[in-house]
């Protein structure tokens, strides 16, 4: 009686989305995934998140609290006894449509097919780490090897969108990619005629200063080292540098000590601002003047949007999907990978003609507010789980 009862409630209410993550954490994949759970309409669909290994409780605040969030605490390296208690949970939870994100929750989709899930959703959101070209062939061969479980694939960009056709084999009409969304209403310019300065610490920052920044995890894929060492050279090159640029990196992670010690070597203490994780991202993007993405490898990044939005000119490396976010000499520029001589170039651009930048900043909001609408994202993730259903 008690399991028809709970069969029933299950039928009588919203299809379940159960959405598997490797980590709840500070990140872009994860803000994407609280963006679309918070606007997705309650009376559509349910949510719940599963997280192979665990999740940031303040970063779980950010979530509706009907919301369930479970945590498997993944043991390092090959933990097969994972699926199994994915299975048991997802045999518990009977969700209507299972949505994986990336390689490292791809193998989940056999715990899903296994638990009898009739919808089974896979997201591609950018390269591997340890994979920045897509030429490993040991990830193909897993991706190749779940790809009958997977009814549809939605990679955030074009780039990825190409990888799964051409490389994996997988069958257009399976695809459907859908490109980040923005709120524009949380990032927005700078409406101060002073500037928005005061986020920063004290006596960091006036109008009269250059303002570079970037937002994300310290890790080696995003490389903002290849950022600061393009800030040491900008500063040294230009007579008055010191007193003219300074440099905010918000975020933490592995990197931070490698970071901190170029910036000590360099002797830039007082023109750098390791702002660490910060709840304030909205504020910390207005206080900057232009917006800096260094890494390695991307999808569609989060961060860029929020700074195109927030109304700031975007210098981006040319990988993943930031070729299809930045639009050359209109919203920003793009430039190689680790390359900080291009950064150098572009900034000193910025610095020695402030017309440009304003241009570029006024012209990246216009482009946020018209094509990366989070209203067109939400509708389109709700078009894919209803075709499934």
């Amino acid at each position: 009686m008690i399991e028809t009862r709970n069969v029933s409630e299950a039928m009588s209410q919203p299809p379940l989305v159960a959405h598997i993550i490797h980590r709840l954490d500070v990140g872009g994949l994860e803000n994407g995934l609280v963006n679309l759970i918070n606007r997705i309409p309650t009376g559509r669909f349910r949510h719940t998140i599963i997280c192979l290994d665990r999740y940031d409780e303040q970063f779980r605040r950010r979530i509706q609290p009907n919301v369930d969030v479970y945590a498997l605490h993944k043991r390092e390296g090959q933990d097969l006894w994972l699926f199994v208690r994915l299975w048991r949970l997802l045999r518990r939870l009977r969700p209507a449509i299972v949505h994986t994100r990336n390689l490292s929750a791809l193998e989940c989709q056999m715990s899903a097919w296994l638990a009898g899930v009739p919808g089974r959703v896979h997201g591609e959101h950018g390269r591997d780490v340890h994979d920045l070209d897509n030429t490993s062939l040991k990830y193909r061969w897993l991706r190749q090897v779940f790809r009958p479980l997977v009814h549809r694939y939605i990679p955030l960009s074009r780039d990825l969108e190409s990888y799964l056709v051409a490389d994996i084999g997988v069958k257009p009409e399976r695809i459907a990619t859908i490109r980040n969304g923005v709120d524009i209403q949380r990032f927005h310019p700078c409406s101060k005629p002073q500037g928005c300065r005061g986020v920063l610490p004290d006596g960091f920052a006036g109008p009269e200063h250059l303002v570079i920044g970037t937002v994300g995890r310290l890790e080696q894929v995003k490389d903002q080292m290849t950022l600061v060492r393009a800030f040491v050279a900008l500063v040294a090159s230009e007579p008055e540098g010191l007193g003219r640029f300074r440099l905010v990196i918000v975020g933490d992670g592995s990197q931070r000590k490698p970071i901190e010690s170029l910036v000590r070597e360099a002797g830039l203490e007082s023109s750098v601002w390791l702002a660490g994780r910060r709840d304030d991202i909205p504020d910390c993007l207005r206080a900057l003047d232009v917006f800096v993405l260094p890494s390695l490898g991307e999808g569609i990044s989060n961060t860029i949007l929020e700074a195109m939005a927030s109304g700031l000119p975007v210098i981006a490396t040319q990988v993943g999907g930031n070729a299809e976010l930045v639009d050359p000499g209109v919203t920003g520029y793009l430039v190689p990978r680790a390359n900080p001589a291009a950064i150098v170039d572009r900034l000193r651009h910025y610095a020695q003609q402030p017309q440009v930048l304003a241009m570029h900043a006024e012209q990246a909001r216009e482009r946020a507010e018209r094509d990366f609408s989070l209203d067109v994202m939400v509708e389109r993730y709700m078009q894919v789980y209803a075709d499934l259903l």
